[in-house]
Parts: C-alpha cells; sequence; structure tokens
C-alpha cells in the first residue's frame, strides 16, 4: 500500500513514523522533512501533483491550509482515496466567524461571542464581556489569531495587529482538552485525550504559540464526559456536515460542561506526536478504512500510560527568529529513550540545522504520567542548539489528578 503524507511538521512525522510500522506499507512525504527520509521517501512539489505521480493508494492531509483550499476535493475528483474534509467542511477551521454561527445554528455548546467587522466595530462591544476577553482572527493563523487580553491595553495592542472580521468572545473558566476523532462521513472513531500547551512561556504566560507541547493520557477526561463530547459535540456536527477526516475539538472544560473553543479539521501538531506514540494498533488500515467510509466497529488499542512531547523551538518564537543554528544531540536523546520528531529542520550538507520556529517535538511514553514527563525532559536534557528554548512545565496540570 502506497501512502503519502502531506506536509512537513512535526505532526507529520510523527504519522510516518507510526504508519512505517504498519505491514505492507511504502510511505511517501510531500514535501517531507529530514526525519521523514528515515523511514519514506520525500517528494518536492506540489502535493497534489505528489499523489498523482506516485499513484497513492492513499493520501493524509496533514496541515490546515491545502484542506482549505481544497485539495480533497480535487484529490477525489481524480479517484484517489484521501483523509481530511472538503473545503466546505473544512471552513469550520478555515473561518471562526463561520464556526461558530455553525455552533448556534446545530446547538452545540461554546461561549458566548460577536461577530465584529472590524478592529473598531470590536472597541465598541468590548465592554459587553468585560475582561479577560478573548479575540480572535477569523481566518487562518497558524495557532497565532487568539488574544486573551486583560486589560484595556492589551485589548487596544491585539486589535492594533488583528487585521479583518474577529470574533469577540467571553473568556471561559476551566480545563483546556483535545478531542480529536477519525470520522468517514457517517461514524466516528474518537482517538485518546490530549492537552496542549499553546502559551510560549511555563505556566501558560505569554503570547499563543502553535502548541509548545502536549501530553496525551486516559485520565484526562472521565467516560461520562468523554460520551458528553461525543453525544453534544462530534456527532451533531458529523451528521451535519458529513465530515472526513480529523475532527478536532478544542474544548474548555467548565462546570457547565465542555464548550467548544474552535474546530480543526485535521490532526493537532503537537498532539499528534503524543498520540502516536501511545498508539499499539497499526494505524493505516483504520485510516484506508476511513477514507472508504468503512470505519463502523473499527478500534484502536492504547497503551496504558501516558505520553508526552516537549516543543524545542527557535530564541524568538513566537516572535522573529534566526535560522540554520546547527543541531546537536538528537541521536542522544534517541539512545536515552525518547523519540525525537522533527518539524522545523533541513539538512544541509550533512548538517541539520534549525529552519522553523517549532524545531522538535521530543516524545516519550511512562508506565505514569511522572515518569513520562521525566523521559521526555531527559531527551530535551541530551539536545540543544543556539537560541533553544521550551517550557519545562508539559505535562504538570495532569500531576493535580
Amino acid at each position: 500500500m502506497k501512502i503519502l503524507v502531506v506536509g512537513s511538521a512535526g505532526r507529520e512525522h510523527a504519522l510516518c513514523w507510526k504508519l512505517a510500522q504498519s505491514s505492507g506499507v511504502e510511505l511517501f512525504a510531500s514535501p517531507g522533512n529530514p526525519g521523514m527520509a528515515r523511514v519514506g521517501t520525500c517528494v518536492p512539489g506540489d502535493p497534489f501533483d505528489a499523489a498523482v505521480a506516485v499513484d497513492a493508494d492513499l493520501t493524509v492531509i496533514g496541515p490546515e491550509a491545502p484542506l482549505v483550499a481544497g485539495i480533497v476535493d480535487r484529490l477525489r475528483a481524480r479517484g484517489l482515496r484521501v483523509i481530511g474534509p472538503t473545503a466546505e467542511a473544512a471552513r469550520l477551521e478555515g473561518s471562526k466567524v463561520y464556526a461558530k454561527e455553525f455552533f448556534r445554528q446545530h446547538g452545540i455548546p461554546t461561549a458566548d461571542y460577536e461577530v465584529c467587522e472590524n478592529a473598531d466595530h470590536a472597541r465598541m462591544v468590548l465592554g459587553r464581556f468585560g475582561f479577560p476577553v478573548v479575540l480572535k482572527a477569523d481566518g487562518l493563523a497558524a495557532g497565532k489569531g487568539v488574544v486573551i487580553a486583560h486589560n484595556q491595553a492589551e485589548a487596544d495592542a491585539a486589535l492594533s495587529t488583528l487585521q479583518g472580521r474577529l470574533v469577540i468572545e467571553e473568556f471561559l473558566q476551566g480545563e483546556e482538552v483535545s478531542y480529536i476523532a477519525l470520522c468517514d462521513g457517517r461514524d466516528i472513531l474518537p482517538l485518546e485525550p490530549t492537552q496542549d500547551h499553546k502559551a510560549v512561556f511555563d505556566a501558560d504566560q505569554g503570547p499563543n504559540t502553535g502548541g509548545m507541547g502536549a501530553y496525551s493520557d486516559s485520565a484526562i477526561l472521565s467516560q461520562a464526559q468523554s460520551r458528553e463530547i461525543l453525544e453534544r459535540v462530534m456527532l451533531p456536527t458529523v451528521a451535519a456536515t458529513g465530515f472526513t477526516g480529523f475532527l478536532y475539538a478544542g474544548l474548555m472544560m467548565t462546570a457547565a460542561g465542555p464548550k467548544v473553543l474552535e474546530f480543526n479539521v485535521r490532526l493537532g501538531d503537537p498532539e499528534t506526536q503524543p498520540l502516536m506514540h501511545r498508539m499499539r494498533s497499526e494505524f493505516a488500515p483504520v485510516l484506508m478504512a476511513a477514507a472508504e467510509g468503512r470505519l463502523a466497529g473499527r478500534k484502536l488499542e492504547w497503551r496504558s500510560g501516558p505520553s508526552v512531547c516537549v516543543v524545542l523551538a527557535s530564541g524568538g518564537y513566537p516572535g522573529a527568529y534566526e535560522t540554520g543554528k546547527e543541531i546537536r544531540g538528537v541521536h542522544e536523546a534517541e539512545a536515552a529513550g525518547a523519540t525525537v520528531f522533527q518539524a522545523g529542520t533541513r539538512l544541509l550538507h550533512g548538517r541539520l540545522e534549525t529552519a522553523g520556529g517549532r524545531v522538535l517535538g521530543v516524545t516519550a511514553s511512562g508506565a505514569s504520567l511522572v515518569g513520562a514527563i521525566d523521559a521526555a525532559y531527559a531527551g530535551v536534557a541530551k539536545i540543544e542548539f543556539e537560541g533553544m528554548h521550551c517550557r519545562r512545565d508539559i505535562g504538570r496540570k495532569g500531576l493535580a489528578r
């Protein structure tokens, strides 16, 4: 079976790493990265052309931009199997305004909000919500289009940078959870719960990023909570849209129950890294079943212990950063028991160096959350590059349980 994974980030490396463990799989990546090249063949150029060129039996789309641009529709029109939503369904991530109005129309629990046509309009309605308040850019923003303003000065600073239509939203109290499910248009196969760490600094301080780390642990949600999310959020969405691919609900678990902060229409990054690390089952047959509408009755097996991913970022990220810094210690980290998923990397003259903001995702599992955290940070300690920084509290919230 020829499988093409589209993307070049840590999420796609983790997917390739897992799919390479399935029997009978010939793996390709477009465009890929040096880590993905270790388990498959990287194909440069346009991902649609790559899928056609390798005659992929299955194409798995990682990032959101090609999904919103309609790559799934194009591949299906060519008669190729693909994991991902149509361009119409991808609007759930492509437009915050569309998503919020979808939630309201279908009775999906979410924060109170108001749509603003521009920053001036937003300034007029801020008083309705008080502080803290959440400001969201309407379109794709690589995880950086959401600002929590604690006072007027922070709101003004955010509104000076956010362009176009905005969503002003009440600030919800609770614990964030990432709930991701594989869908085939009718049936749903939930993955294990995860928790992302979006802010750049420890204790959720500083600006939002694409994600500074994540962990997966069955204890994040109770069975009752998982059932409520499935029944109140996921099933109504799939029924209304015929959604195919990975549907990701970013949730706040409030005293009044789960409320949707946002929908993503693909696997999370870095949530995918601990998910793939925990998964016992072969993933390729399940993905093929989803692409063919045969997901009913499928199950996935998981390791009982948690998994943790710590993102190593370039100096200055999520702001301006330099690239081309030599990365040392990856082999040593893996020899110590971690799995290092590559994201913003490139191989130049045999030297692995930085090429993006989020550079590596150091991932490890353990019999307990403490063990998984310790194993991940033991791997982190082996790696260095100029300007490297990471959060030191990934997974710590889970220890309170």
